[in-house]
């Protein structure tokens, strides 16, 4: 996880709470984190996605934030996109 962080998000600690919330969520459990803004929640969602293989789907209702984190994630050289009504019909 520690590689993880700091490869793709410069990071090389975790801030509270993160390490256990993305501990959890890698061994399957079920997980409610509340933290407050600023807290690192999305981190704990991205984190669990490139460590696991496959396609990760996450529900946001915030167009602004989907754009944010689409654009930091991407600069950091992961695969990433959104789907919302920002988006031509076509695409």
């Amino acid at each position: 996880m520690h590689d993880l962080l700091r490869k793709y998000f410069g990071f090389t600690s975790f801030r509270p709470f993160q390490e256990d919330i993305i501990r959890d969520t890698l061994a399957g459990k079920d997980v409610f984190a509340l933290l407050p803004t600023g807290g690192g929640k999305s981190l704990c969602f991205q984190l669990p996605a490139l460590a696991r293989p496959g396609l990760t789907v996450v529900v946001s209702p915030l167009i602004a934030l989907q754009k944010d984190q689409v654009d930091a994630l991407q600069a950091a050289g992961v695969e990433a996109t959104f789907l919302n009504s920002s988006l031509p019909p076509g695409e």
